[in-house]
């Protein structure tokens, strides 16, 4: 072997050594992780857990006696079930037309020849740093008739101005050439956006959808504003209303001395928790190849 060649496979194998601040980097890492991993594995397993079991200690990693009493109990009004369909329902309607919005905007905003391009683009950046409040937004609301509907939820949650600004960033990056080859070709503007934007942007398409798809999901101010029937109510204010109840339940029990209902109380709070977090967990890894990408191409104008 040459003394070129085990030149270079010393520095290859001298840079594959981890040294100090390697080793404290992952060792503050893993602390990190686990800080967030430990408490969620604790709801889970306390969900499982028997009242007795949990009052000897909260701080529970594995139940020695599973149980589903606690979901049983959860779903035993059909509350959860209902909040799980209203917030289906805000999703169905609301995502397709957030997405319509940012996508029409953010096109039209990043195309060079736009008319009124940089005034538009303030105003719709001034709402952004500023806003009229909750007042204002339900007087418009009670004016259009939509106080008590759905549709109020859906129009106050359609748009965001910081997703509007990622996908007009990722627009602006692409390649003007192809717009005007299609121009040249007879396109309109929705035909060069629907043929050929859009299937380029698909990873900044399926960040866009996340980011409206868990807002939507964890929608619960909006609902607790404009709704009013508990049967409209979506999954989160659904959660919260379980939660308010258990821990009031919890301390009239205290309050006459029985507190193997206040550890029921937590059981139950922990599985409404495990349940609502689940959908949206198992949606994030369809979109996570596209979601670091999509973000970091957003953010970045070309």
């Amino acid at each position: 072997m040459s003394t070129l060649a085990r030149k270079t496979k010393k520095a290859k194998v001298g840079t594959n050594r981890m040294g100090i601040m390697d080793y404290v980097i992952f060792a503050i890492l893993t602390l990190g992780a686990l800080s967030i991993l430990v408490p969620f594995w604790n709801v889970i397993m306390i969900s499982f857990a028997t009242q007795k079991e949990y009052a000897a200690n909260p701080l529970l990693m594995w139940p020695k006696d599973p149980t589903l009493a606690s979901y049983k109990a959860l779903f035993a009004d059909g509350s959860i079930g209902t909040g799980y369909w209203n917030t289906l329902k805000l999703m169905a309607a609301g995502l397709p037309l957030s997405l319509f919005l940012t996508v029409s905007m953010a096109y039209g905003l990043s195309r060079p020849s736009f008319p009124g391009k940089k005034p538009i683009f303030f105003l719709v950046l001034f709402t952004m740093i500023f806003n009229g409040g909750i007042v204002p937004l339900y007087l418009v609301m009670k004016d259009l008739h939509l106080t008590g509907s759905l549709w109020a939820v859906i129009l106050t949650g359609s748009f965001s101005v910081f997703n509007m600004i990622l996908m007009m960033n990722y627009f602006q990056g692409l390649p003007e050439s192809l717009m005007e080859s299609a121009r040249l070709d007879g396109a309109g503007e929705w035909k060069i956006l629907a043929s050929i934007v859009l299937p380029l942007a698909a990873p900044i398409m399926a960040t866009i959808a996340l980011f409206y798809g868990v807002a939507f999901w964890n929608s619960w101010y909006d609902a607790m504003i404009f709704l009013r029937k508990a049967e409209q109510l979506p999954l989160q204010n659904v959660l919260r209303a379980i939660i308010v109840e258990s821990q009031t339940n919890a301390s009239n029990a205290t309050s006459v001395g029985q507190g193997v209902a206040q550890s029921f109380s937590t059981g139950m709070k922990m599985a409404a928790v495990f349940v609502t977090m689940v959908p949206i967990m198992a949606f994030f890894p369809l979109l996570q190849k596209h979601f670091a990408k999509g973000v970091l191409t957003g953010a970045i104008k070309t």
